[in-house]
């Protein structure tokens, strides 16, 4: 294990028992970013980085009963958080590394990933393993309930021109790991980057 997957187990872990009484009021955007994937009945979709399953609901609705829908963290606290709040119920959970991530290629439909990018150690090979596991023409969202620059004022930052999720630097990014930027949203109430699996 790496010293920054180390860093995100420690933090997650630390906060995993509260996790959701902190951001209480996120439900809807959740549920709104989910919907921007335009998930099928049937479909697969993999919640990478899935923390304590808040996307889980969302995307079970999304491809109903007979579609399938697997949630990845790294944290096992998280998962455990998720069980607590019945969230295995919406869909298999598995404590895995999503550098390394235990599914067969083009297995799946859709990546739904909150908050995940700012916490890959190797961004690019990183999101080449999603695209990994996605069929060509399949989607993924990269989520944040807010904005770069609310998210950044929380934490008492500034947008720095480094930022791997500014548009200058997601775009070529995600090119480079098989995805194709389709939209780009990045408001005071939600970041939301929408790419499409390339062939």
């Amino acid at each position: 294990m790496t010293e920054d997957h180390t860093h995100v187990q420690e933090f997650f872990t630390a906060r995993a028992a509260n996790w959701d009484a902190r951001f209480p009021d996120d439900g809807p955007a959740y549920d709104a970013a989910a919907d921007a994937l335009a998930l099928h009945p049937g479909d697969a979709v993999l919640d990478a980085g899935c923390g304590t399953g808040r996307a889980l609901s969302a995307l079970r609705a999304a491809v109903g009963p007979q579609g399938t829908v697997v949630g990845v963290d790294l944290t096992g606290a998280m998962l455990e958080a998720a069980v607590r709040a019945g969230r295995h119920r919406e869909g298999m959970l598995l404590l895995a590394d999503v550098a390394r991530l235990p599914l067969r290629s083009g297995a799946l439909d859709a990546v739904f990933a909150a908050g995940l990018i700012s916490h890959l150690s190797r961004p690019g090979p990183d999101l080449a393993e999603l695209a990994r596991v996605v069929r060509p023409g399949g989607r993924l969202a990269l989520f944040h309930p807010i904005g770069r620059a609310a998210l950044a004022a929380r934490h008492g930052r500034r947008i720095t021109d480094d930022d791997v999720r500014a548009e200058p630097n997601l775009r070529p990014l995600l090119a480079r790991s098989g995805w194709r930027l389709d939209q780009y949203t990045d408001g005071d109430d939600r970041f939301l980057a929408l790419a499409v699996r390339t062939a």
